[in-house]
């Protein structure tokens, strides 16, 4: 199974990650600033609740694929590595637009809250390439279970995701009105995601273990 160091590894990278906004971040505080806190948490808690979905479908496609065709975890790695090097461009070019400009969301009753925030994350295919991509530079099919160390990371990346997005959600109005005047923050996160991205994609490109066949 994953060792502690490994953990803390992608703790940290989990972190650096969700620090940078995408459309969940930005829909949780969208719907904070226009319906409330409640509205928010209850938002944020169906985003979570996507993710969950998505570190299943994951963790068994990972699993299935491995088992079929041990040697294309290689393939599977590769893929992943070309996509966060995609994904590191797409934080650092200089054309982005500011990611906590809101939106203008209209009032909803609470299972329509919880049913957009799920939705919001189970229909964004880069959540689940993220994760396809992503985890197989923790994964170590020679230790165990792929499924269970998929579900591992998943519980470590959504517990993470949570509590800053709860923060963020929590504090909206305030974190929303110092963040988008500050530019010097703005760019420095995105230069921050980009290298993370770029870091984990050449770890994952030159990685050389080996898979159980």
């Amino acid at each position: 199974m994953l060792s502690l160091p490994e953990l803390a590894w992608f703790a940290l990278a989990a972190l650096l990650l969700v620090l940078t906004p995408g459309p969940n971040m930005i829909y949780c505080v969208s719907r904070t600033l226009c319906q409330g806190r409640a509205a928010g948490v209850l938002s944020l808690a169906g985003v979570l609740v996507g993710f969950v979905f998505h570190v299943l479908a994951a963790a068994l496609g990972l699993t299935a694929l491995l088992a079929a065709v041990p040697y294309a975890f290689d393939a599977v790695r590769l893929v992943g590595a070309a996509y966060l090097l995609w994904l590191a461009w797409q934080a650092v070019k200089p054309d982005g637009q500011a990611p906590f400009a809101a939106r203008s969301l209209p009032h909803d009753p609470p299972a329509r809250l919880f049913r957009m925030g799920f939705l919001t994350n189970v229909l964004n295919p880069k959540v689940a390439m993220f994760y396809l991509s992503f985890f197989p530079q923790f994964l170590h099919p020679d230790r165990g279970s792929v499924f269970l160390q998929s579900a591992a990371l998943g519980a470590v990346q959504i517990t993470i995701s949570g509590l800053v997005n709860l923060m963020l959600v929590l504090g909206a109005a305030s974190v929303t009105a110092v963040l988008s005047r500050s530019e010097g923050w703005l760019r420095a996160q995105r230069y921050v995601m980009g290298s993370v991205l770029a870091l984990i994609a050449v770890k994952i490109a030159t990685d050389t273990r080996k898979t159980a066949g």
